[in-house]
């Protein structure tokens, strides 16, 4: 048994800025991905992956109780595929702000839900409501809290725009100029990153006015309109609205980034080579990087891994 691939994602725009109400721009990101396996794996990591199975089947056991209206699975077949040793075959990294517990959701929901909301038909509004919020109830496992679009976007594989918490639909972005020198790039941290940690010390910072109006008045003003420049290709629009945000984070959102990084996007923005925003929650995994000519990029951060992902 190996079932369908489910891809990683990035939110291009949008991270915290979603949980009040900003516009965001998710995108699967196809390098890395995961599939359900079952086969005689004798490997630590399979066996560390179905460990995480069968607590995550637990999860959705009491899920099923609580909310039957919302989903119900096929709980005797997953438990079976389980202890005939079924684990979560990834190339995703994990705290890397990528999407690996929602490729995971994504897979268990396509394979073992009932009636489930298929990729096929008409998706409404509505319908990617439900999604998101079916995923988000599953995912909670992983991270305390859920959006749910993570799992979304795998599940889909097509670019997602959050126009606000309940309006969310699929969208079309830019086809790639794969000769362009603009791009936006994946920068690794070299440690990996709790979003839970990050999200509580965002909601604590949250409760003083002046971050608020920061949040209202810079942050989200900035971020919705990347979201806008992005989708319509307005480059020009959209790197002087990325280097604003990019200033923004690095002054207000200076625990996201780890410290080795501080200079390093100070340095971005003085000399315009690059700007560096969060790819997540942050604390480490990766960050992400948007230039106008990524060899420019790749010499001033000659000494870090850069992985394009999308060329302008």
């Amino acid at each position: 048994m190996k079932g369908p691939l489910f891809y990683s994602k990035i939110l291009l725009f949008g991270e915290y800025g979603i949980i009040k109400d900003s516009k965001g721009l998710s995108i699967p990101y196809n390098f890395f991905k995961g599939a359900l396996k079952k086969d005689t794996s004798d490997s630590q990591e399979a066996k560390r992956s179905n460990k995480r199975l069968k607590e995550f089947a637990d999860h959705l056991n009491t899920l099923h109780k609580e909310e039957p209206e919302l989903v119900r699975f096929d709980l005797d077949s997953l438990m079976a595929d389980i202890e005939d040793g079924m684990y979560f075959d990834s190339s995703i990294p994990q705290g890397y702000g990528i999407g690996s517990s929602g490729a995971l959701v994504a897979a268990i929901y396509d394979k073992y839900a009932f009636d489930k909301i298929t990729i096929l038909e008409n998706l409404t509004r509505e319908k990617l409501l439900v999604l998101k919020s079916i995923f988000g109830k599953m995912e909670s496992f992983f991270h305390g809290k859920s959006s749910g679009l993570d799992p979304l976007n795998s599940y889909l594989s097509l670019p997602i725009l959050i126009n606000s918490q309940d309006n969310i639909e699929s969208t079309s972005i830019p086809s790639q100029y794969q000769e362009g020198q603009g791009a936006v790039f994946l920068l690794d941290s070299g440690m990996t990153g709790e979003t839970a940690p990050m999200v509580q010390l965002f909601m604590e910072k949250m409760k003083q006015e002046g971050f608020r109006k920061v949040i209202k008045e810079e942050f989200i003003k900035h971020t919705d309109a990347c979201v806008e420049d992005f989708i319509n290709g307005n480059i020009k629009s959209l790197f002087g609205n990325i280097k604003q945000l990019s200033h923004v984070v690095l002054d207000h959102f200076k625990p996201m980034i780890p410290k080795e990084f501080h200079t390093l996007w100070k340095q971005g923005i003085d000399t315009n080579a690059y700007y560096l925003k969060l790819c997540g929650s942050g604390g480490g995994g990766y960050i992400l990087g948007f230039t106008q000519d990524i060899d420019k990029a790749k010499k001033a951060l000659k000494d870090h891994r850069l992985e394009v992902v999308y060329n302008f």
